[in-house]
């Protein structure tokens, strides 16, 4: 069992992605098309993560072309390379599935005012 943990361990990120449900983000993703490798960016909202330890993952919801699209990320993959928090969302729910039947602003979440303070010890600066 100990050998189970110390690979899981291993695979990994060493650094947490600070971002949660509700929230607008820039997923860095990278494909591979035959030989190349390049980074492709998916934003959309947080709907939904489910937390299990190596196989956590976020559900990331976007409108393209009028039709709404979600994608499953897994956040230990080495696939993805970032995860940027554009837009900090205000939702007291764990999972946003209602928003797939909204249309237009009502499918909004309002946005997270965060002080300057406070947004000054989150980055850093």
């Amino acid at each position: 069992m100990n050998e189970i943990k110390a690979i899981d361990a291993a695979q990994m990120k060493s650094e947490p992605e600070n971002f949660k449900v509700g929230d607008t983000v820039k997923v860095h993703f990278k494909i591979i098309e035959g030989k190349t490798e390049r980074i492709q960016v998916y934003e959309g909202l947080v709907i939904a993560m489910k937390n299990a330890q190596l196989g956590k993952t976020f559900t990331v919801r976007k409108i393209s072309y009028g039709v709404g699209v979600e994608r499953v990320f897994p956040l230990h993959s080495p696939r993805v390379d970032k995860v940027e928090v554009m837009r900090p969302g205000k939702v007291r729910r764990a999972k946003l599935y209602y928003i797939r039947d909204k249309i237009g602003k009502g499918a909004k979440i309002k946005e997270l005012i965060v002080k300057k303070t406070a947004k000054k010890q989150v980055t850093g600066e």
